[in-house]
C-alpha cells in the first residue's frame, strides 16, 4: 500500500505531525512518502493507493494550495482512502477541538468537493522564537485577544500526540478495510 502524505506547514509543526503519522503508517506495513503541498503543484497520483493531507491555519485561512489540490483531484481523492487533518490554535479551546466544532476545518470541509474518509483537527504550537518579527507581533495581538501567552520567548506545543497517533491508526484501519 503506497500512501502519500502531503502537508502545508509554515513553521514546521504540521510537518512534524505528518512525519509522526508516516511513522505510524510505516509501522502498519505501508510505504509512505511525505511531501510539501505547496511544492507539488502537479502531484502525480498514479502510484498512490491512499492520501493524507494536513494543513495549518495562517491568519484564519488554509493555504490556497490545499483548496486547489482538493478541487483538482476530487475525483481521485473520493475514490481512494483519504484523510485530512487541520492544525490551528483555536483547537486548544474546549468545544473547538473537533472537526464539526472547529470553524476553520468544518468550513473547509463543507466547501470542498473532497470527502475525506478520516478527518481530524489538532491543536498546534505557539512558538514565538520561530516567528519573524511581523508574525510574532501579529500572533501576539491574536493571542492577547484570546487570553493566551504573549511573552516572545514562549514555546508551547499544544498538540495531543496520542490523538495524532490515534488518527494514524484510524486511517490505517480505513485503508486496510474490515478485518477478517
Amino acid at each position: 500500500m503506497n500512501v502519500l502524505i502531503l502537508q502545508s506547514s509554515r513553521f514546521g509543526h504540521t510537518l512534524r505531525m505528518a512525519e509522526r503519522i508516516a511513522e505510524r503508517l510505516t509501522e502498519a506495513g505501508m510505504a509512505v512518502t511525505v511531501g510539501d503541498l505547496a511544492r507539488h503543484r502537479s502531484i502525480p497520483l498514479d502510484d498512490v493507493d491512499a492520501v493524507v493531507v494536513g494543513a495549518s491555519i495562517r491568519y484564519g485561512y488554509f493555504t490556497p494550495a490545499l483548496k486547489s489540490f482538493a478541487a483538482r483531484n476530487a475525483d481521485f481523492l473520493n475514490s481512494h482512502p483519504t484523510a485530512f487533518f487541520g492544525v490551528n490554535l483555536v483547537a486548544t479551546k474546549p468545544g473547538k477541538d473537533t472537526v464539526d466544532t472547529n470553524a476553520y476545518t468544518s468550513k473547509f470541509l463543507a466547501a470542498t468537493p473532497w470527502r475525506p474518509t478520516v478527518r481530524e483537527v489538532f491543536a498546534g504550537e505557539l512558538n514565538y522564537p520561530a516567528y519573524n518579527p511581523v508574525d510574532r507581533w501579529l500572533i501576539q495581538l491574536i493571542m492577547k485577544q484570546t487570553g493566551k501567552p504573549t511573552d516572545p520567548t514562549v514555546h508551547i506545543d499544544y498538540t495531543d500526540w496520542d490523538k495524532v497517533d490515534e488518527f494514524a491508526h484510524r486511517f490505517a484501519a480505513a485503508v486496510s478495510g474490515p478485518s477478517s
